[in-house]
């Protein structure tokens, strides 16, 4: 029997749901952790972001707009569809950061447990962050939270899939819709996971993944005026407090860079909180 050539994948972008070449048709090679070549990754341009953030605002109303139960399965349907495709993810895994089999599980493991623990928080995180305010006179006060709109992420670099996910997660809980650009260096899994939300119930352009240069991008998002917050976890690397100015001039919420942990102050890095008043009845 003949051997079988290999068939080298090309992945592309994720925006509005779908998968499109770069626009400016750039790629570039994704290498092993020995240099050997993996696969060809679309190499987004400043069009790419535009076009990424044009699809997350037009997502804003209807993910915003469901029921935090209803995005809590979403989310959990999620981890789902990743559950049964962790082969495949442990072999990417394997393959872009040259860890053990054993170390690439634990990675997909505990990115899927991630995904069911902030699912978990959809219908519960108003109640916390949220509350009936004292006050004079014969009125309610409440404070509720909000999502803050579009949120524009530079995932974790040192990651390929559980950094992804553990900035990606927190900023849908509250119903925000997200731009991401993946590790430069890992970002096959990012793809996939793309795939998977795109087989997960996700409406298309909640989550929209870009690959390529950080350096490139990200400067053109923290100036975009329809973007509403900034999450540099990623960009330590990268001039960050001119993009923080940048960020300032079209007032956004910026979350600098730092050790990511799972809590429901992340969820609260991106959220307004409104407050009512409401007449009590004088009957």
């Amino acid at each position: 029997m003949s051997k079988r050539l290999t068939v080298p994948k090309t992945y592309k972008l994720a925006i509005g749901g779908a998968f499109p070449r770069s626009e400016s048709g750039r790629t570039y090679e994704v290498v092993s952790a020995k240099g050997g070549f993996l696969a060809n990754a679309a190499q987004a341009s400043r069009k790419d972001a535009r076009d990424a953030v044009v699809a997350a605002r037009a997502a804003v109303k209807g993910w915003s707009g469901a029921t935090a139960y209803n995005r809590g399965q979403v989310l959990y349907r999620v981890a789902e569809v990743l559950e049964g495709r962790r082969a495949q993810f442990i072999d990417e895994i394997v393959a872009q950061e040259g860890v053990s089999a054993a170390a690439a599980a634990v990675q997909v493991d505990d990115a899927i447990d991630l995904w069911v623990w902030y699912a978990g928080w959809c219908d519960k995180y108003a109640q916390v962050a949220g509350n009936a305010n004292p006050v004079s006179g014969p009125y309610f006060n409440i404070s509720v939270p909000e999502p803050t709109g579009v949120v524009a992420v530079v995932a974790p670099q040192d990651s390929a899939l559980l950094g992804l996910v553990s900035v990606v997660a927190p900023a849908l809980v509250a119903g925000n819709t997200v731009v991401v650009i993946a590790s430069e260096r890992h970002p096959l899994s990012a793809i996939s996971l793309a795939e998977v939300l795109a087989t997960s119930d996700v409406p298309g352009g909640v989550v929209n993944v870009l690959t390529g240069s950080p350096a490139e991008i990200v400067p053109w998002l923290a100036s975009h005026q329809d973007v509403n917050a900034l999450d540099l976890a990623g960009a330590g690397d990268l001039d960050w407090v001119d993009m923080q100015i940048a960020a300032a001039e079209t007032l956004k919420r910026v979350l600098a860079p730092g050790k990511v942990v799972a809590s429901p102050e992340r969820i609260g890095a991106f959220t307004e909180i409104k407050t009512v008043w409401h007449t009590k009845s004088m009957v």
